[in-house]
């Protein structure tokens, strides 16, 4: 019996396989990486690294940096940026802004305290009508956007101003004032403090609540981002519509839902400013879009979309309250915390596209 033996097939261009076809190639999701090779893909590494050298920094400068008492002042200013800055960053990952967030927040406010003092109504009744006039202002934005096509700038602006006139105009029109009256004494005004102003003490340490609500919405943010079918949604929303409505995603869905997310933590941080001093000023909340929105920036988010995360935006906020409080026990002019503050973006922005760059290089 004759034993034919097949002949060798020749070797293509990279090794042996059929002649003139490039060699397999294997998954880049089943590629191990090394630890510093994973973490320069992390889009907060550069706002890590920068709250790293801010934070020894300060510590060398200001003697009473490092106290207890300051870095829980620390972490309370930080908390009150960082419980929007979060929402605002998974708005900016699926490509998206909003310019209403600061006066929403007073709105939410003003909202819970008149309709309380009216109506003369538990608390809780005017906490629950916030929430639900809160998500309806979110839900104007995100339909709005995806019906009329028109860039989230102008519709966003459009709230910005609506709400800042109907804030001052509604509260004159009840109050006779610029501010709310006092409900302190008020039903339920002891329990929603609780909820929403209180302060925990660790120890001989004093941690506001705040803190713990910021940290739930990091945790909750970053598990929607990394382990949900929405978080996939709304990076590919940020990534592309045309692409990401190809492939299924509701993109409409996705924005409404994001702008919701949006207006829920600014009636957290609504309830906050009401319960932790009692009276609203309806002028309040201004220009605080642009540090939420700074905060996200720090914390490796793109204006394009598609690209950062939620702890990244925490990082971002953390970086503000260090700066802001920094200068005052470094006993420094405060009138520079605004050029302070310009410089870190730069810095921040500076140091996040150079990372990205590199990241991308080593695929």
């Amino acid at each position: 019996m004759t034993v034919t033996k097949e002949p060798a097939k020749p070797e293509g261009p990279e090794g042996p396989g059929e002649p003139g076809l490039p060699p397999e190639k294997t998954d880049e999701r089943l590629v191990q990486r090394s630890l510093p090779a994973r973490l320069m893909r992390r889009p907060e590494l550069g706002a890590v690294v920068g709250a790293i050298a801010l934070f020894v920094f300060f510590s060398l400068v200001a003697d009473s940096f490092l106290r207890a008492s300051s870095l829980s002042t620390v972490l309370y200013f930080s908390s009150t940026i960082g419980i929007m800055a979060v929402p605002v960053a998974l708005l900016m990952i699926g490509g998206e802004f909003d310019l209403s967030t600061g006066v929403m927040v007073t709105s939410s406010a003003l909202v819970s305290s008149m309709f309380s003092y009216q109506m003369t109504a538990n608390i809780w009744v005017g906490v629950a009508v916030s929430l639900l006039v809160t998500l309806a202002i979110g839900f104007f934005n995100g339909f709005m956007l995806t019906r009329t096509k028109l860039p989230s700038f102008i519709i966003t602006l459009g709230t910005f101003l609506m709400l800042t006139g109907l804030n001052l105009g509604v509260t004159k029109l009840i109050s006779g004032t610029v501010s709310t009256k006092s409900i302190s004494d008020m039903e339920g005004f002891s329990s929603a403090r609780e909820v929403f102003a209180s302060t925990l003490t660790l120890g001989s340490v004093d941690i506001q609540i705040t803190v713990v609500w910021w940290l739930v919405l990091i945790a909750l943010a970053t598990w929607i981002l990394l382990r949900t079918r929405a978080g996939n949604w709304i990076f590919a929303v940020g990534g592309g519509v045309d692409a990401a409505r190809a492939v299924g995603v509701p993109v409409a869905r996705t924005k409404i839902g994001l702008y919701m997310g949006v207006a829920f933590a600014a009636w957290i941080s609504g309830q906050h400013l009401l319960f932790n001093y009692d009276v609203v000023q309806s002028g309040e909340g201004v220009g605080n879009e642009l540090i939420y929105i700074a905060a996200a920036v720090i914390g490796g988010c793109l204006l394009t979309g598609g690209y950062g995360s939620a702890i990244g935006a925490a990082v971002g906020a953390f970086i503000f309250g260090m700066s802001n409080k920094g200068i005052v026990y470094a006993q420094w002019n405060p009138d520079w915390f605004k050029f302070f503050l310009g410089a870190m973006l730069l810095l921040a922005t500076l140091l996040n596209a150079w990372i990205r760059k590199r990241a991308e290089a080593t695929r």
